[in-house]
Order: C-alpha cells, then structure tokens, then sequence
C-alpha cells in the first residue's frame, strides 16, 4: 500500500479515535437512579441498559481502531489477519478499522454468532485494551 494511502487512514483512524475517546468520557447515562413511580424507574432502567450497550459498542469500536493504527505501525495494515490477502481498498475505505476482507469477516461473525453472547464476553474480557 502507498505511503500516502496509509496516511489517509492513519488520519481517519486517529479522528475515530478521538471521537470514540469523547463519547466514552460521557457516562452519566448509567447512573442508577430511584423515581417515585414504578413505570419510571423501569423505563430509567432501559435507558440505562441502551447506554451501557451503547457504551460496550463503542470501547469495542475503539479496541478495533487502536489494534488497525498498531497495524500500520507494524506494517501489515491492509491485509486480512484470516487469510493474509490484502483486504481491498474500497472496504477500508467503508470501515478503516476492519481487520479482515469480507470474506473472512462473514466467517468470523458466524463463528461469534454461533458461540453465543457469553463466548464474546469472555473474548472482550481477554483482550488488551
């Protein structure tokens, strides 16, 4: 890949980054809090489990974009961790951040998606932040 092209996701990366980063700082959306009525704490409670997927969704998002930026440091940007293809320019162009070529990441959401919520959990657990 051209030293320039790398330049331009590297540039995208670390603007993602520092979005991500803002959004994550921002957690009083979880806070536990008691209402009078009963209907109001249950619809405090949804809102606080949409935040706390949001914000799950998001530190996952951010784990992706640092690990790409590690890559280019590395110099293996671009090239797909499943089948060591390079991942084409048009879906880095999508998602900057993507590890695999759309092949590769189909398999591997269907591998996620067969071991189920708990296995992923576990391999969130397990990775360096």
């Amino acid at each position: 890949m051209e030293p320039k092209a790398i330049e331009k996701y590297r540039a995208a990366l670390e603007a993602k980054q520092a979005e991500l980063v803002e959004l994550l700082r921002r957690r009083e959306g979880i806070a536990i809090e008691k209402a009078a009525d009963a209907l109001d704490e249950v619809r405090l409670a949804a809102d606080r489990e949409l935040m706390i997927h949001t914000l799950d969704r998001e530190s996952h998002r951010l784990r992706e974009v640092r690990n790409a930026l590690a890559r280019i440091e590395e110099g293996s940007y671009g090239i797909c961790l499943g089948c060591g293809e390079a991942i084409p320019a048009k879906r880095l162009e999508a998602v900057p951040w993507a590890a695999y070529c759309v092949r590769c990441q189909e398999a591997v959401d269907a591998r996620r998606a067969a071991e189920g919520p708990d296995a992923a959990l576990e391999q969130f657990l397990e990775e360096p932040v």
